[in-house]
């Protein structure tokens, strides 16, 4: 068992979720650790003595969104068939994506530099493609530069996710477009 919580962990995840919340929404110059402290409930002096200001409070909120996203596609299903895998991949990614609206903004909308192999922990959410990229090389399934192959499927992906996230596609739209635009770009790296 873990150890109990205590009244900081239910501070910071507060800050945390408010803080998700509005870098999500609004540029990140706008945003006050007063702002911030308000929105969580708590004083401003918590976001400095949990997180040693608003660029702690951001890194935290990116590692919690790059964590989550890890765990998602690390528990994707795994099969024989490498390209089945990669697309169960972009199906996890997809979901994540949508269950967690502000914390792929966050991550993926601009709000502050993002490096996606970068170290939190043991968590890299780019692991899991490469490692089924370089499977999918091996069983001859894909041909080409792994890290191409990823950047291909990435900016696929992260197109659909968006225009869906923003609206600019309805729910049918974007289930017949990913239903299509991930076998065809995966296609266009085919052996």
């Amino acid at each position: 068992m873990g150890r109990p919580r205590t009244n900081d962990d239910t501070v910071k995840d507060r800050l945390v979720e408010s803080a998700t919340e509005m870098f999500a929404t609004r540029p990140r110059e706008s945003i006050t650790i007063r702002a911030l402290a308000a929105a969580a409930g708590t004083a401003t002096a918590a976001v400095y003595s949990l997180f040693d200001g608003k660029d702690g409070l951001i890194a935290e909120v990116r590692n919690r969104a790059v964590a989550g996203l890890s765990r998602e596609l690390s528990a994707a299903p795994t099969s024989d068939d490498p390209l089945a895998d990669l697309y169960a991949l972009a199906v996890a990614y997809r979901r994540w994506g949508r269950e967690h609206r502000h914390l792929y903004t966050v991550l993926f909308g601009g709000v502050q530099s993002f490096e996606p192999s970068g170290e939190v922990g043991a968590a890299d959410p780019v692991r899991p493609l490469i490692e089924a990229i370089d499977h999918a090389r091996s069983a001859s399934a894909l041909s080409g530069d792994a890290t191409s192959i990823a950047l291909s499927l990435w900016v696929t992906l992260h197109g659909l996710v968006t225009l869906e996230l923003a609206g600019a596609l309805d729910t049918a739209t974007a289930e017949a477009t990913f239903r299509s635009a991930i076998p065809a770009a995966l296609r266009g790296w085919a052996a």
